[in-house]
């Protein structure tokens, strides 16, 4: 796969199509590339969650503890969170199939919007609007939940 593929792969995904051309060259370059078989654990749940990763070919299965399983294809960003902080791992990540995928750090997420603050303000803005949506989803919720 070439660099105009992967821009193009990093720019489909949620949190990266904010960034301009310049900072998903440099997501590019400085991420860590991992390749899994059919089968293959990316990751177990209760793991460190030490970056997220961007699906670039293939399929992941997610297994949470509790509920459906999740595939997350090209372009899915697996690890929303792992890109700003350190946590756990809430799933085990399983390959379906062979799979490329790229792993971001927190380190390298900081450098990229130190070096692109426009970048970086239109994520925040993205990050805090999914907090409000979310927010009032539980409320909805919890106000079903107080009137049952």
């Amino acid at each position: 796969m070439g660099l105009d593929d992967d821009i193009a792969i990093l720019m489909a995904a949620p949190v990266f199509g904010f960034l301009d051309r310049d900072a998903l060259r440099l997501l590019s370059f400085a991420a860590e590339r991992r390749e899994l078989a059919d089968g293959d654990l990316l990751f177990a749940r209760g793991d460190p969650a030490d970056g997220g990763f961007v699906v670039m070919s293939g399929t992941i299965r997610l297994d949470p503890a509790a509920g459906e399983s999740v595939r997350a294809g090209r372009s899915a960003v697996i690890g929303h969170l792992a890109l700003f902080v350190r946590g756990e791992r809430m799933a085990d990540a399983r390959a379906e199939g062979a799979c490329d995928l790229i792993r971001i750090t927190p380190t390298l997420m900081r450098r990229v919007l130190e070096e692109f603050p426009a970048a970086a303000e239109a994520i925040h803005a993205v990050l805090s609007q999914d907090l409000v949506s979310f927010t009032g989803d539980l409320d909805r919720i919890r106000a079903r939940l107080g009137s049952a």
